[in-house]
């Protein structure tokens, strides 16, 4: 009879546990991800190969149950954030893995213009319309456009940038029809939706976020299988990969090295999220030199707090303060063989 008890009981606290770790909190937590080689997954047709290693680093992001939340509150380097603070305002799970995976993109086409730029290649550019990157809630796009829906043509008309897009939607007036060609799911289709003056800017359109949805043409031609990772903090180590693959003296000096940072199309290093995690797995990952974001010299500078974790986890990882691709570069070529 008591082992009945016993057997019911535990059973009770089993599906109790388990239907609990269902119930999400408002937070996401995040926890140090891995460092990744980026050799295996950047390709420049006939580029040259490297002795040592460019890693990208990653953060483990997700909603908090009351589990992951309770763990993280005991754990050093695992951080806690507000919905808030990680989601923009009615942004659904969707259009946040939507708005993460064209940064990403994004973040590839900035690395490789500053590769390329460097090495004194010539890029050519093919736009192919906007994506919809979010859609604001009772706005006219609401149930019409979908996050990830490519816009191709408005009225009937192609645009060789988002400024073109914008400036013809802008240009009518409050109720106005407009027609869009959409890309959903690799089906093509139409939407007619009519235009409304939008509070924040004063101006019509339809209520959606959007981003280019534009293509690059480089010889040597250069591949970037970066599959589900999100995000644009990879920026500069991609344009750091492609440029060691393009040019014939090997960077790396045969060194594992690691880092973070945004990158935009004129090499300009921007800072991220989740910096002290990221130290975290360079470091469990053996890298020998680690790039953070200066944010030139402030006192709050994701380069700060590498440096304050670095010592924290007493690291023999050099930290390096970057504002540049161009800074990242003249100290790698600097840098003493291994």
């Amino acid at each position: 009879m008591r082992n009945k008890y016993f057997l019911r009981s535990f059973i009770i606290a089993a599906v109790i546990i388990l239907l609990s770790s269902f119930y999400y909190l408002p937070y996401y937590v995040s926890k140090p991800g891995m460092a990744k080689e980026l050799e295996p997954i950047i390709n420049v047709e006939n580029g040259y190969d490297e002795q040592g290693s460019f890693m990208l680093t990653t953060v483990r992001m997700g909603r908090a149950n009351i589990y992951s939340y309770a763990i993280a509150k005991l754990s050093k380097y695992q951080e806690i954030y507000p919905v808030e603070a990680i989601r923009k305002e009615n942004e659904t799970d969707e259009e946040y893995n939507v708005r993460q995976l064209h940064l990403m993109a994004t973040s590839k086409l900035s690395a490789i213009e500053t590769a390329y730029k460097k090495a004194n290649i010539a890029i050519y550019y093919h736009y192919n319309g906007v994506f919809v990157l979010n859609v604001m809630p009772g706005m006219p796009a609401d149930g019409k456009l979908k996050a990830g829906d490519r816009i191709f043509k408005v009225d009937g008309n192609e645009f060789d940038s988002s400024e073109q897009f914008i400036k013809y939607v802008s240009g009518k007036k409050e109720g106005d029809e407009v027609n869009f060609t959409i890309e959903r799911n690799q089906k093509i289709s139409e939407a007619k939706i009519p235009l409304k003056v939008l509070k924040e800017t004063g101006k019509v359109g339809v209520g959606i976020s959007l981003v280019d949805d534009k293509e690059m043409d480089v010889q040597p031609k250069v591949t970037i299988d970066s599959k589900d990772i999100g995000g644009p903090s990879a920026g500069l180590m991609f344009s750091l990969e492609i440029y060691n693959q393009l040019v014939e003296e090997d960077l790396t000096k045969g060194y594992p090295i690691a880092g973070t940072g945004t990158i935009d199309s004129d090499g300009k290093v921007g800072p991220i999220g989740g910096i002290e995690q990221k130290i975290v797995a360079a470091d469990k990952a053996g890298a020998a030199v680690f790039f953070a974001p200066n944010e030139e010299g402030a006192k709050d500078s994701n380069y700060r707090a590498a440096v304050k974790t670095a010592k924290d986890i007493k690291t023999k990882m050099k930290i390096v303060p970057v504002d540049t691709f161009d800074e990242a570069v003249n100290y790698l070529e600097n840098m003493k063989a291994k």
